[in-house]
């Protein structure tokens, strides 16, 4: 007996799932003051990112810090220092999906930076006392939580011989093969 002729039932499952995800890039200005009037920034770099991840509203926000170094000179470019700060940021990220039936009190989120903080432009503020730092990063977010899935049960689960049903057996036992091209297998698996 063919599976086609055998009447399907269909059951709800609970399994945990990917219920949310969301992907954000964003840039911001940080200002950063050195104790001396910088005459030229010879480098910016970002070290030492921290972050997690926490439910919010309708997204994701994303709770870090990072410390900004600056290698500046100043006096007329006769010395030089390295300014540093840590600097906290809250981002927040939005769902672009949510299963609207998964169990919220399941809730399970995290966060991946896929483009760490970078600092990508330095220059002294118009009024010569300051660092403006422009900073690029992204993060994609991920919500995991509980939810329902409906799969396909057939009834008994076996046929006449004893044997499982597998899907798209016909009962001929060929498995329909023949019709594959064996030129298009690919060898370098």
């Amino acid at each position: 007996m063919a599976i086609a002729d055998k009447q399907l039932q269909a059951r709800e499952i609970i399994t945990k799932a990917v219920c949310g995800k969301g992907r954000k890039f964003s840039t911001v200005t940080h200002t950063v003051t050195p104790p001396q009037h910088p005459t030229s920034i010879l480098g910016a770099w970002i070290i030492n990112h921290q972050y997690e991840a926490v439910r919010s509203g309708d997204g994701i926000e994303v709770i870090g810090t990072y410390d900004i170094n600056i290698w500046y000179s100043y006096n007329k470019n006769s010395q030089t220092d390295v300014a540093k700060e840590t600097l906290s940021y809250v981002e927040h990220v939005p769902l672009s999906y949510v299963d609207p039936k998964h169990r919220a009190s399941t809730e399970e989120v995290t966060a991946e930076a896929t483009q760490e903080p970078n600092c990508v432009e330095a220059n002294i503020s118009a009024n010569g006392s300051g660092v403006l730092l422009r900073v690029e990063r992204e993060f994609l977010v991920e919500m995991i939580a509980e939810t329902k899935v409906r799969v396909a049960v057939y009834p008994g689960g076996y046929d006449e011989d004893g044997k499982d049903i597998e899907f798209g057996d016909d009962g001929d036992g060929d498995g329909d093969y023949e019709d594959l091209d064996p030129e298009l297998l690919d060898d370098e698996l």
